[in-house]
Formats: C-alpha cells, sequence, structure tokens
C-alpha cells in the first residue's frame, strides 16, 4: 500500500478475500456514529497486517527460489514453545 490515506475501498481490496470484505462493510456499515473511526481503526489496522503479512510471504518465497534460507537470523524459540505446552498439558491434567 502507498502512503496514501487508506479508505473503505482500499481497506476491502487489502483484506484480500470476499468473506472477509463482507464481514468489514457489514461491521463499518452497522457502526454506530460515535464508533466509527474505532471500527474504521480496527479494520485499517488488520489491512495493514494482512499487507504486511503478504509481502513477508513474497520476501520468503523469492528468498527460498533463489536458494537461500528465509529463516537465518530468525530466533529459535522452540524449547519455549515445548516448555509453554508442558505447561499447557500440566493443567490440563490436573
Amino acid at each position: 500500500m502507498s502512503t496514501e490515506p487508506w479508505t473503505i475501498e482500499t481497506i476491502c481490496e487489502a483484506l484480500g478475500n470476499p468473506a472477509v470484505s463482507k464481514r468489514f462493510l457489514a461491521e463499518i456499515n452497522k457502526a454506530p456514529a460515535h464508533q466509527l473511526l474505532t471500527v474504521f481503526a480496527k479494520w485499517e489496522r488488520i489491512a495493514k497486517d494482512t499487507v504486511a503479512a503478504v509481502e513477508r510471504g513474497r520476501e520468503i518465497a523469492a528468498a527460498e527460489a533463489r536458494g537461500e534460507d528465509p529463516t537465518v537470523g530468525w530466533p529459535d524459540i522452540t524449547d519455549r514453545v515445548r516448555a509453554a505446552a508442558q505447561r499447557n498439558t500440566s493443567r490440563n491434567v490436573a
């Protein structure tokens, strides 16, 4: 997305999924006047995050196509994830 201000149309386009766009339009159309900016800001953030995720995915795909490992430099959090899963499993058993 360029530096142009976000609009209802650009948010719909950025969401990239007709069902999600329909949900956005339903929320924005049903929002009371005093909540319009809040609803718009929420969906603007979602649209920005979606655009960023798509761009990151394209960068990863391009790196893989060049034979590079796109995960180089990513932190290894395997041990933290395993510990959290173990804690969650322990809580659910008790």
